[in-house]
């Protein structure tokens, strides 16, 4: 997909008790009040992945598009660093909402989210609560609930070893002593967050980006484990598109939320892998086309 050339500014916003760093994207031609969209990657990831890639894309198809770092990731400020923490993040996207809604160039009542994958969960839950989020868009969203992240991390044994890691890691935090980091991702230890054939965060052709830090906080596993998106989706009236492909992760949770949601929905399954999502030129062609016909409906 290629459309206008783009204009991209480097942008700062407060965020909750942490100054957030992003980049906007805007059709280089454009005049007057856009619709915006917030673009939000994976967990563990910045800006200059997978976000900034939907956002400049979103920008060639007419809109403001804001790609930022959470805090504790990036640019960003906050500590501690590589933190995943549901609750923040879900915090700083409306804080990115808050940004937009008082931008120049953004039209305040056309304000639309993208997630992709992970923080699709926190794209959702904060559009359950923040009227300002007139449409939602959901691109390989990891949607994940109880039996689910049982399912993936090794049944009730392995949930319970990570939150023991865990919590051991935060109680030690709170003593003072230095956050404990394993890998994000890693082919030979089997203690990172991500352990496998992860070849996107680990090419430098793809997402292993000079601004991306390979590390995870332990103190992460307990908040993340504990994270279900799926209560949300009851709550969400705005007009909501899921993309997916039953060769990503976990479709099966896409299913679930898209049945749940209360307001006017589609669930699109395209093919692929869940990397190719974050990158691919056809993949991402066919979501973003997907998402802009979607934006540009629900915020005419």
């Amino acid at each position: 997909m290629s459309g206008s050339p783009v204009r991209t500014d480097r942008v700062g916003f407060d965020g909750d008790g942490a100054a957030l760093t992003g980049t906007l994207y805007r059709p280089a031609a454009a005049q007057g009040r856009l619709p915006a969209v917030v673009v939000t990657g994976s967990w563990l990831t910045v800006k200059e992945q997978m976000a900034g890639l939907y956002a400049r894309r979103l920008a060639e198809a007419g809109f403001a598009a804001l790609a930022f770092d959470f805090a504790g990731f990036g640019e960003s400020g906050g500590l501690p660093r590589q933190l995943e923490s549901p609750a923040r993040k879900i915090r700083d996207i409306r804080d990115a909402v808050t940004f937009l809604a008082g931008h120049d160039g953004v039209d305040p009542a056309r304000i639309g989210a993208l997630g992709i994958c992970a923080s699709s969960g926190y794209t959702a839950v904060n559009a359950a609560e923040d009227p300002r989020v007139r449409s939602l868009a959901l691109v390989a969203p990891w949607l994940h609930d109880a039996a689910l992240v049982r399912e993936i991390y090794g049944g009730e044994e392995g949930v319970r070893q990570k939150l023991d890691a865990g919590l051991a890691a935060a109680r030690g935090h709170e003593r003072g002593e230095p956050v404990r980091y394993v890998p994000a991702v890693s082919t030979t230890d089997p203690d990172a967050a991500m352990y496998g054939p992860f070849e996107y965060y680990l090419d430098e052709r793809r997402g292993a980006v000079p601004a991306w830090d390979n590390r995870f906080a332990v103190m992460s596993w307990p908040q993340w484990l504990t994270f279900d998106p799926h209560p949300a989706a009851g709550r969400i009236t705005a007009p909501t598109l899921l993309v997916h492909s039953r060769d990503g992760a976990i479709p099966q949770g896409a299913e679930k939320f898209h049945a749940d949601l209360a307001g006017p929905k589609r669930l699109v399954w395209l093919s692929g892998t869940q990397f190719d999502f974050y990158d691919r030129h056809a993949t991402v062609a066919e979501a973003v086309a997907l998402a802009a016909r979607h934006f540009a409906d629900a915020l005419a």
